[in-house]
């Protein structure tokens, strides 16, 4: 019987949705008859949704704060007291901080960016990206390993459950090198991402700030709204509250359109639940079209142009 360990994440004082999809993954894992156990550091009102666990371990964490010694020690602790035979933790820019702490700690292997997980034997097979998405890797994977998983791999619906398993306490190692001073979100003042239907997203392959109004006359057409990868707000062509990703936003359009984005996990993980991708790149090998509906290998300087005059018409 396989047993897998969890680690729940929570952001803004809510459980993020990454753990709801791991906790799917992690049953399909060990299966039925395996166990899972959730490891949170929170408050116990949080737990009200992660009944698909069958135990928490719970540490305390009154405020939320967001310590990473703190939660990787933590984490090892419940390692080291669980013994599981998979450890998971969303590929995140906290879960990447906290499980692979935790890996070294404890002696496990890690595996990060994983974006499958298939029965392989005794043990797992993973697929995990690297090279920023350029390459998949295939990696066998043995009991006592951490997974690190990228958004989109497990159903968040089907990882979700009213209702709070056994709890047991777990003492929250103490912090040294670190402090909390609070938490800064994106400023959406001038236009919430996540509530639009219709995106167009912009990559390095706009190529120049004067050609961004490319994207604006096409989103204008669509009735839409432009946002774009991290290399756009790194150079401060748009503001950060139009950023789509892992360290942006995470958005779930009806339509979202990739003009230029290669398709790096970090920004898979925003954006691949969209219900339908279109993605324009100028490289057939591009990782965007692995999770695009519709693809075009063209440039977007010449495509885009022509594609808002005909919805003009």
């Amino acid at each position: 019987m396989s047993t897998a360990l969890v680690f729940v994440e929570v952001l803004d004082g809510k459980i993020a949705e990454i753990t709801y999809e791991l906790l799917d993954v992690a049953r399909q894992m060990v299966g039925e008859d395996g166990t899972v156990t959730a490891l949170a550091v929170t408050r116990q009102e949080m737990l009200k949704d992660l009944g698909k666990a069958d135990r928490i371990l719970l540490a305390a964490n009154p405020n939320d704060q967001y310590l990473p010694d703190v939660l990787g020690k933590t984490l090892a602790k419940a390692i080291e007291s669980t013994q599981p035979d998979i450890v998971l933790a969303g590929s995140t820019a906290v879960g990447l901080d906290v499980a692979t702490y935790a890996a070294c700690r404890t002696g496990y292997g890690s595996v990060a960016y994983v974006q499958k997980v298939a029965q392989a034997g005794d043990g797992w097979m993973a697929e995990a990206l690297i090279l920023g998405g350029k390459m998949v890797a295939s990696v066998e994977v043995p009991a006592r390993s951490v997974l690190q998983v990228i958004a989109g791999v497990g159903n968040a619906e089907q990882g979700r459950a009213e209702g709070t398993p056994p709890v047991e306490t777990l003492e929250a190692e103490a912090a040294a090198r670190t402090a909390y001073y609070g938490l800064t979100m994106p400023d959406t003042s001038d236009v919430d991402i996540t509530k639009q239907d219709v995106l167009v997203s912009i990559g390095r392959g706009i190529g120049d700030k004067d050609n961004v109004e490319i994207a604006e006359e096409l989103a204008e057409a669509l009735g839409a709204v432009v946002s774009a990868s991290r290399p756009i707000i790194d150079a401060g062509w748009m503001p950060k509250s139009r950023q789509v990703g892992k360290s942006g936003q995470k958005v779930k359009p009806k339509v979202y359109l990739a003009l230029g984005i290669s398709g790096a996990p970090e920004h898979l993980e925003g954006m691949r639940d969209a219900e339908l991708i279109i993605a324009v790149n100028t490289d057939p090998k591009a990782p965007i079209f692995d999770v695009a509906h519709y693809g075009i290998v063209e440039d977007l300087l010449d495509f885009v142009p022509l594609l808002t005059e005909k919805i003009n018409e």
